[in-house]
């Protein structure tokens, strides 16, 4: 299957540039994975389409303000950089930019001077390892200093940086929102509940693996990035007990998704897990876990459709990606929402 196959054209006018208000007031196309039958609703109408005994698995972590503006200590030459995993002891694997200016030994200030850094390696990647310096907690010196890493395509200043957080982000760790989520309105979560649906949480680290480009021929030749999960006892619990009883499981968003589909894989059931997954769920999949899957629409060609394509099959989504397009839907990580079941 080749790349090209998940093409689709998408007016730049279509990318969401700032959120809506409130959150569940985004629209909500409902897509039947077996018959390709859509139906436009609101997201917060999501109230309806779920069954009492459902469960949703929801991913709770939380985006770190990991863009980091500063200049070079030997020279007052500008850097970015973008931070995507921490090693440890004050050691983060980044991405710089630009790269020449970020080389080993090199060494760089942010917030005027409360966050230092020296570069101590150049990784095989380009990515660079940093060892940070400062006084008191590193969180709360990287939230006085940090901005929020909104994607490239997001032009708009984010006004309030909590809106590109889920309302119940809980652990530390994204480089970039599981987007999915940030429909939900602690309302909306309370309504569910009382009517009986259930949630649990997982937690994975969105890194930027995840929306890098696919930029071979064919899909299969792909190498996805890792990215750290893990599913307590009491959502393994609550996964099993769905679906003993009939239940849907119905991941919120693809993150927690790819989660479920790599303890199914992993442990052959559902337990409590922790690790890196580097799993690439695309058509011919065949789902362990989940029923059903709640996103946004993604980018063309990448491996966020083919996910999303595994479930409902490539034709049914393509076409309703033509008619989201049609009916000026709002695309990627503020866009409007999709519900697969």
């Amino acid at each position: 299957m080749k790349t090209s196959d998940f093409y689709f054209d998408l007016p730049e006018r279509l990318i969401a540039q700032t959120p809506i208000e409130p959150r569940d007031a985004s629209r909500l196309m409902r897509l039947d994975k077996k018959t390709g039958k859509i139906s436009h609703h609101h997201f917060y109408d999501i109230e309806d389409m779920l069954e009492p005994g459902d469960c949703l698995i929801l991913n709770n972590s939380r985006v770190l303000p990991a863009r980091l503006y500063g200049e070079k200590e030997e020279t007052g030459a500008q850097v970015e950089f973008l931070l995507l995993e921490n090693k440890g002891n004050d050691l983060w694997e980044a991405l710089a930019g630009p790269g020449k200016r970020a080389k080993k030994g090199s060494r760089f200030s942010f917030g005027d001077g409360r966050l230092r850094c020296i570069v101590e390696d150049v990784l095989d990647d380009g990515n660079r390892l940093l060892r940070f310096q400062y006084e008191g907690v590193f969180f709360s010196v990287l939230d006085e200093v940090g901005q929020m890493p909104l994607p490239p395509y997001i032009k708009e200043k984010l006004q309030d940086r909590e809106r590109y957080q889920t309302v119940y982000a809980k652990d530390r760790g994204s480089a970039a929102a599981p987007t999915a989520g940030l429909h939900f309105t602690p309302e909306l979560l309370e309504r569910l509940s009382r009517k009986g649906v259930r949630l649990g949480f997982v937690t994975l680290h969105v890194g930027l693996g995840t929306f890098r480009p696919v930029n071979t021929q064919e899909i299969t030749d792909h190498k996805m990035h890792s990215e750290h999960y893990y599913m307590p006892k009491e959502t393994a619990s609550l996964i099993h007990e769905t679906k003993e009883k009939g239940k849907r499981v119905i991941a919120v968003g693809t993150t927690s998704c790819r989660t479920i589909e790599s303890v199914a894989q992993k442990e052959k059931c559902f337990r409590e897990s922790e690790g890196w997954t580097d799993i690439f769920i695309y058509p011919g999949y065949c789902f362990q876990g989940i029923d059903g899957l709640i996103t946004n629409f993604h980018l063309p060609e990448s491996t966020l459709i083919m996910l999303v394509s595994a479930l409902a099959g490539r034709e049914h989504v393509l076409h309703a990606y033509e008619t989201a397009v049609k009916e000026n839907y709002r695309f990627f990580s503020f866009g409007d929402a999709m519900l697969v079941v």
